[in-house]
Parts: structure tokens; C-alpha cells; sequence
């Protein structure tokens, strides 16, 4: 399964994945619970593969910081909790993207990022960053020969 598949809903805990799309929006199931909820097309749905996060360069995409916590987890759950303190989570996210813009990521941004990772991790969907990877590299090679 692909991020595009992936979903974070505003105001709704976890991470959801699309189940089918319906002429009003799309039914999906919770990370957390696998309960099914329907979402309409006015709520605020972000899919993971569009997410990207600032650094002092460039944007990064979300895959490409999720696959560096997977490197430095060796593919198990993070060795913090998205519940610990600022300052640790930060100290954590420098390790794993060195150059994230501080001002413009939060310390709520960086929970998100590790709170997701260990959903994706516990329901086995990392292995989606690894093929998703192999596209992406492929299509960025293309763009800067042009």
C-alpha cells in the first residue's frame, strides 16, 4: 500500500486509510481501532504523500523523513514517544533530518511525524516507503536532467 492510500483527517486522532471512494467523499478505517468512519468531501483531509517538511534548503517530502526514521529505527518503533517533551523531541528530529527549518517545523509537527511513523510501522506499512522510494527516485532523476 502506497501513502497515496493514507489519510490524516483535522480534528480526528491517528491515521486513516481510504477503504472506497463514494460520490460525497470517501469511507475510511482508523490505524488505531480499524473502526470505519465517512468523511465528506468539505473535511480537511491531508494524504501523507503530499506532506512535505521544511528544512533550511528545500521541502522535503514526508516518505523521505518517515524512510530516515526508519534507518535510524532499523524499522521498529521510535526509541521516544511523540508524548515526550519538546526539547527530546526536537533533540530526536535534528538526528533525523539535521537541517529542518526550527522555525517554520513545530514541536506538534514533529509529534505527528512520530506518532504516524509508529502507525504506519505497527500496521505494516513501511514497506511502502521502500517502493515508493525506487518511483520517486527514478521521476527526481528525470527533473534535474531537464
Amino acid at each position: 500500500m502506497s501513502l497515496d492510500k493514507i489519510l490524516a483527517i483535522s480534528g480526528k486522532p491517528g491515521l486513516y486509510e481510504i477503504v472506497t471512494q463514494t460520490r460525497t467523499g470517501a469511507v475510511v478505517q482508523s490505524l488505531i481501532d480499524k473502526k470505519r468512519i465517512t468523511v465528506g468531501a468539505h473535511s480537511n483531509i491531508s494524504i501523507l504523500s503530499e506532506i512535505a517538511i521544511y528544512t533550511l534548503t528545500e521541502e522535503v517530502p514526508l516518505r523521505d523523513v518517515l524512510k530516515k526514521v526508519m534507518d535510524k529505527e532499523n524499522g521498529q518503533q521510535t526509541s521516544i514517544s511523540h508524548k515526550d517533551g519538546k526539547d527530546a523531541l526536537e533533540e530526536y528530529f535534528f538526528d533525523v533530518l539535521p537541517d529542518y527549518d526550527e522555525d517554520r517545523v513545530y514541536p506538534s509537527d514533529i509529534k505527528k511525524v512520530i506518532q504516524w511513523y509508529n502507525l504506519l510501522q505497527k500496521n505494516d506499512l513501511l514497506g511502502a516507503l521502500e517502493t515508493e522510494e525506487e518511483t520517486s527516485t527514478s521521476s527526481v532523476t528525470t527533473e534535474e536532467e531537464e
